[in-house]
């Protein structure tokens, strides 16, 4: 037996206990009638089914907006060297010494 949380708690419901229960209903749950609601409950369920697919959507949207914000600064982060804007050129080796290859004999 499926029941909603908004068919009680629905805008302008009001809740009736009927007493005495009938035979067949389980004895942890109560009986009750439903009247007076501005709004039957399935569509309440689906107007906050709606809403809060709209939220995750939004929020999906937004983060990714947001790591793509963050990953864009990284790529500009100046390092201690610095970047100049004609790209990476890795340091220049001055040495005045000349490498000389040594053979070794057996």
């Amino acid at each position: 037996m499926h029941r909603s949380w908004w068919m009680e708690n629905g805008p302008g419901c009001t809740v009736t206990s009927v007493t005495p229960a009938p035979d067949w209903a389980p004895e942890d749950h109560r009986y009750i009638t439903v009247s007076g609601c501005f709004l039957e409950y399935q569509y309440v369920e689906v107007a906050h089914s709606s809403l809060q697919i709209v939220l995750a959507l939004a929020g999906f949207i937004y983060a990714c907006y947001v790591v793509k914000c963050i990953t864009e600064e990284e790529d500009s982060f100046d390092f201690i060297g610095g970047f100049d804007s004609y790209g990476y050129q890795g340091p220049q080796k001055t040495s005045h010494l000349q490498l000389q290859p040594m053979y070794m004999s057996k």
